[in-house]
């Protein structure tokens, strides 16, 4: 399970807190640690604040962009503080451990990132748009901000309490919930990579631009809802070939295909 999951700390300010982030996963078994353009790293505050885990800092994937840290993933979560203009999945890290569970166990190949945003201004609006859920932690109101290292404690807890109990279920009493999902080891296809939709996306913008549906310039939130409709149904590499196509059909009707090919066929 652990080896499935990356820890994503996007744009940190203090050295520090990677250090304070890389002995949570490693008080709670995880290890894949990934940075997106830190600030000050490596740095001998990190090594001090990890306080013995400067394995996980000396194996951390340093990358500059976010596709980089997502890149061969197919399911993805984003931490929110707050709720935003447009609603997306929500849940607590308890339930989050349960999902991870279940798709870590039914595919040995699903590979799930947790993103971490800045400190002072968590994720942006674009890289939640990114992410398949959010998750919150449900602190008090009345003083909800959480320093980023004790976030990345409390996931980090809850996915070790969910590998904990399962070590207490039989296979064929296993009381985990059914996944109707590609990433549930019954589907009949391979579950699309992140990488895989974000082309989809791309190539949908463009069609829908090219048959006058939408504007770039008056956007209104489009492609925001419709990136969440397809994030939240976990499409399959055969039900993403289908939607291509489609959108190439469409191009060929409307006379604007091969002017701009897509990235990807």
């Amino acid at each position: 399970m652990f080896d499935q999951v990356r820890i994503v700390l996007i744009n940190t300010t203090h050295p520090g807190n990677i250090g304070a982030v890389a002995r949570a996963m490693k008080n709670m078994g995880l290890s894949r640690l990934y940075l997106v353009d830190p600030q000050e790293f490596p740095d001998p505050v990190a090594e001090r604040r990890a306080s013995g885990a400067t394995d996980i800092l000396d194996h951390a994937v340093v990358v500059s962009t976010l596709d980089e840290a997502l890149a061969g993933c197919h399911f993805v979560v984003g931490t929110s503080a707050r709720g935003r203009k447009i609603p997306w999945p929500v849940v607590n890290p308890r339930d989050l451990a349960q999902e991870v569970f279940v798709q870590t166990q039914a595919r040995d190949n699903a590979e799930v990132a947790i993103l971490f945003g800045r400190e002072a201004r968590g994720l942006t609006n674009e890289e939640l748009q990114r992410c398949n859920w959010h998750v919150h932690i449900p602190s008090d109101p009345e003083f909800s901000s959480l320093n980023l290292a004790m976030a990345v404690q409390v996931v980090a807890y809850e996915l070790r309490m969910k590998y904990l109990e399962s070590l207490e279920i039989e296979a064929p009493h296993s009381n985990m919930k059914p996944m109707v999902s590609p990433l549930d080891g019954g589907w009949d296809v391979e579950p699309a990579s992140v990488d895989e939709v974000e082309l989809f996306l791309e190539h949908l913008e463009r069609t829908l631009i090219d048959i006058d549906f939408h504007d770039p310039e008056h956007p209104r939130q489009l492609m925001a809802r419709l990136r969440r409709l397809y994030q939240r149904c976990c499409l399959d590499k055969m039900e993403l070939n289908i939607l291509r196509g489609i959108l190439r059909s469409t191009q060929k009707v409307a006379g604007t295909w091969g002017a701009q090919p897509p990235r990807s066929q």
